[in-house]
């Protein structure tokens, strides 16, 4: 296993890219969505305070993630297989570009109707009146950030420690998806999954940004910001790994992020990311596609690279 283990996420990756996420195939986030949504109303009335519980669901989803994956990856014969599966399943790069690409294709022929009931599959806003400005600055904005969740993120959790810290990670991220909103009914009992997951996403979320960064010197991309500016603009973010790759793609391809939208209901304001008064015509969103692909293709590589390195000098 030690000397397979190096091409195994690029294995990964490439069956992410061509596979995808088959409808009605079975996936490991089902079932920690099941078992969070089962858990919630058994802990809820616990009597102790909720941010405790919260962080005792937490320490509970990722220890036994960790424990079960690592078994099952274990077993002999089919553990190698195993390990392969658990490791593309935990990687959404090729989805995110399908149903983005979608999206931006609806957009270009003029389908509006048919991006925005494609794109509420992406988003957790409510973009049923969105115009074409307001539908592609959404894409870009949940391209960009789900650049990170999707795959740097927990290919980082891969390369560093194999499949079950990557399915730690994702416990988590679907734990603060479910659970770590900031409204009166979740704050509390949501809080410590909301703060692991910002703790496990902040190195990769900077490496999103920093590779994007590289690709598009790569790529010659006309405009390139320097490292102090992505710095300022992802601090305007309310999250602090969010705002990252959002920075970045947007002075990159001169698009502004932010601004209105509406969750359950309620008007927010997000902060304004990138330069104001742009938009996001087909041409950005193309651009901001290919160049996600790209990130996400050179930093395997780099993964890769950097494991055979570790190999040599610790064999």
């Amino acid at each position: 296993m030690t000397m397979f283990w190096p091409i195994l996420p690029l294995i990964a990756l490439a069956l992410d890219f061509i596979l995808k996420d088959p409808p009605g195939w079975p996936h490991p986030v089902r079932l920690l969505g099941c078992v969070l949504q089962r858990l919630e109303p058994r802990v809820r009335f616990l009597p102790m305070p909720q941010q405790i519980v919260g962080g005792m669901c937490v320490v509970l989803m990722a220890g036994c993630t960790w424990i079960m994956v690592t078994a099952l990856i274990s077993l002999p014969a089919v553990g190698w297989f195993l390990s392969l599966y658990f490791s593309y399943a935990g990687l959404a790069l090729g989805g995110l570009l399908q149903e983005g690409g979608r999206v931006a294709a609806l957009l270009r022929s003029g389908e509006i109707e048919q991006a925005r009931n494609a794109l509420a599959g992406l988003v957790s806003r409510d973009v049923t009146n969105s115009g074409e400005n307001d539908l592609r600055r959404s894409l870009a904005e949940t391209v960009s950030e789900n650049l990170n969740d999707a795959f740097v993120a927990p290919f980082f959790y891969l390369l560093l420690l194999g499949p079950a810290a990557l399915w730690v990670y994702k416990a988590v991220s679907t734990m603060d998806s479910m659970w770590g909103y900031s409204t009166k009914q979740w704050k509390n009992l949501g809080w410590a999954a909301a703060k692991t997951d910002d703790l496990l996403a902040f190195v990769p979320a900077r490496l999103s940004a920093l590779f994007l960064l590289l690709c598009a010197k790569g790529m010659r991309f006309s405009h390139m910001p320097t490292w102090k500016e992505i710095m300022r603009h992802a601090a305007k973010s309310e999250s602090p790994n969010a705002g990252w790759p959002m920075a970045a793609a947007a002075l990159l391809l001169h698009g502004g992020m932010g601004g209105p939208a509406t969750y359950f209901g309620c008007l927010k304001l997000k902060p304004r990311i990138g330069p104001h008064d742009t938009f996001w015509d087909d041409d950005k969103i193309v651009r901001l596609l290919r160049l996600t692909r790209n990130t996400g293709i050179c930093f395997a590589l780099a993964g890769f690279v950097f494991c055979l390195v570790l190999n040599a000098l610790f064999t």
